[in-house]
């Protein structure tokens, strides 16, 4: 998915798009994935983790070279759902594994399996980076990391499991109950994750003066921060406890949001993210660990749920900060996003944890 973010300023210097006509497309992203997540669990219970997940990944596979070369609106949105469809698939699943396998644990380990899922993000986004600073075309250095991920994938596919239910469940359900909070929290949070993924490069270029190549530095300072807090956050979880280890996250990046918004120099700006994947590192993971706990709804469905209110989060958010940064001032658009972790953090002791 991190390919994706440096690829942002490109696809927008090569289709003419300002702010208001790229959020349009942003949303293609977002609807590709929550077309196909509330599905996921269903799919996951049938056929098994491991099938839904190859099939999933083979789809974002296929998609990820063609974001380099869309040369119309219009092909550019087609193929953002495509690639969202298949990302949103995959990222339901692997968290059904994730919590079926932290259940038969006995232990908190969510935020070590989402720290293994930022890495990817700093591979990612500093890949494409470091490919395009070299001069090289976009198309190589997605080739590079779909083929990676293909290698990862095959040498993994053992360990997948041939089941993605614990219990019979029907194919799909509405949230209900603590699920439905859960669901809008992770709204929320992956609202701010988006953000940053769709935006950074934007504002790092446009309006804080960066030069093109090094604009995807905001997503890959956040994909460190984000990966060296979740791999040490299962041992802040046992520690502290899943509730202040959520506000006090939520907090940090809601003050990471104020920086980008109100301060102009880039380091700054840098800054602001780096703290954004520092707050939102374990947040994600203590609410994913509740999903599947709660029970109001099977866990399969559950996280199906969460994770589809939480994508669209991404449907909205960024499209929503292009339109009113079209309008007004795209820095100053984040000072919403930190008004929402705000609200994150004021509602975790209303969760079960």
């Amino acid at each position: 998915m991190a390919l994706w973010a440096p690829l942002v300023p490109l696809a927008k210097a090569r289709l003419g798009l300002d702010e208001a006509a790229l959020g349009g497309l942003l949303l293609c992203l977002g609807l590709g994935s929550v077309l196909g997540m509330p599905f996921s669990g269903g799919l996951a219970a049938r056929f098994g983790c491991r099938k839904t997940i190859v099939l999933a990944a083979s789809v974002a596979g296929f998609a990820g070279p063609l974001l380099t070369i869309a040369s119309t609106p219009l092909a550019l949105g087609a193929t953002l759902l495509l690639y969202g469809a298949g990302i949103g698939v995959l990222d339901v699943v692997m968290n059904i594994q994730a919590v079926i396998v932290e259940k038969a644990s006995g232990r908190a380990m969510m935020s070590g399996f989402h720290g293994l899922f930022s890495v990817g993000g700093i591979v990612g986004a500093g890949g494409m980076t470091g490919f395009m600073a070299r001069g090289e075309h976009p198309m190589v250095g997605v080739a590079v990391l779909v083929i990676a991920c293909a290698m990862l994938l095959l040498g993994t596919f053992e360990g997948l499991l041939p089941y993605g239910s614990e219990v019979e469940s029907p194919p799909f359900a509405l949230p209900r109950g603590e699920v439905l909070l859960i669901g809008t929290l992770c709204f929320f949070l992956f609202l701010a994750e988006g953000s940053v993924l769709d935006w950074s490069g934007v504002v790092l270029r446009e309006w804080r003066g960066m030069p093109e190549a090094w604009a995807g530095l905001g997503y890959v300072c956040f994909a460190c921060l984000m990966t060296v807090g979740r791999l040490t956050g299962d041992r802040l979880v046992r520690r502290f406890g899943p509730r202040p280890v959520l506000v006090i996250g939520a907090l940090v990046a809601a003050t990471g949001f104020l920086l980008t918004a109100l301060v102009s120099a880039w380091p700054v700006t840098l800054l602001g993210y780096a703290m954004v994947g520092a707050g939102a590192a374990n947040s994600v993971p203590v609410l994913f660990t509740a999903a599947g706990r709660q029970a109001a709804m099977p866990s399969n469905l559950a996280i199906s749920a969460v994770t589809t209110m939480g994508y669209a989060g991404i449907l909205s958010g960024p499209a929503f900060l292009g339109f009113l940064g079209w309008a007004v001032d795209l820095p100053m658009a984040f000072l919403g996003v930190a008004v929402a972790l705000i609200a994150v953090a004021l509602s975790a002791k209303r969760l079960t944890l």
